[in-house]
């Protein structure tokens, strides 16, 4: 039966799903990763509040979410809905391969917060300032990597809009880990969505949030105690040469 009225979700992602006529190739790439095959076989449905990706380098995590924010509207380099800022453009096709199902309703503000392009958008910001009746903008540039990263979601994470994250503890302490987990917390009060790829058990801990694994199966939902990389990182923990005495090793090899 379908939905009406009250029933109909709001939050501004509800699904994603292959557009019927895209033109990738399933034995290529990006088509040929096991986690984008599968969103383009059978669809991705996306709850409200957050939905962390997790996996191994190559598991296509990071791809999804690039793809899934540029099929949003936003820039692939990062930035606001507005933004517009790109420097070389080398995103994979995978984006306007895609469509959204929208919440009713719902709101078209969204960011996307790329680790390893901000300090590019920063510089467009300094560039593109907000006009001069307006707040002035906060001067990212002037902080450390991760200061800036927690001001971003302070000055942008605002309202009930879609928000994705590629990776963002890679600027962040332990302690500043935990203040983005603070942060997304009350992105979610507002009544923001969160799309978020990350290798941090630290962040993939957030209480309430939904945790997606991909690796070769494609993606699988997971409990955070059952994360390959939780279980890596405790067994590393308690005795950290079990791992690098083969790395030891290698090097007497060569």
């Amino acid at each position: 039966m379908p939905l009406r009225g009250a029933d109909v979700p709001r939050h501004p992602v509800r699904r994603v799903e292959a557009d019927p006529g895209h033109p990738l190739v399933p034995d290529r790439y990006p088509a040929s990763i096991p986690a984008v095959t599968q969103v383009l076989s059978t669809g991705l449905d996306l709850a409200p509040g957050v939905t962390f990706l997790v996996g191994e380098n190559g598991s296509g995590k990071s791809t999804l979410v690039e793809a899934i924010a540029t099929a949003f509207g936003l820039s692939p380099e990062g930035g606001s809905t507005h933004s517009r800022h790109s420097t070389r453009p080398t995103e994979s096709a995978l984006g306007g391969s895609l469509r959204l199902v929208r919440g009713a309703g719902s709101s078209k503000w969204g960011f996307f917060l790329r680790a390893e392009t901000m300090h590019g958008w920063y510089s467009y910001i300094e560039d593109n300032p907000k006009p001069p009746t307006g707040p002035a903008d906060v001067a990212f540039h002037a902080m450390s990597h991760g200061e800036s990263f927690l001001a971003v979601l302070e000055s942008r994470f605002t309202g009930k809009g879609f928000f994705c994250l590629d990776e963002p503890e890679a600027a962040l302490s332990f302690s500043s880990t935990l203040g983005l987990v603070a942060a997304l917390q009350r992105v979610v009060a507002r009544g923001g969505q969160v799309l978020c790829a990350t290798h941090s058990p630290v962040l993939a801990a957030m209480p309430g949030a939904r945790i997606l694994e991909a690796g070769p199966w494609g993606l699988r939902e997971s409990a955070w105690q059952d994360l390959e990389i939780v279980d890596h990182w405790r067994r590393y923990l308690a005795e950290p040469w079990a791992y690098l005495r083969h790395l030891q090793g290698d090097e007497g090899d060569d």
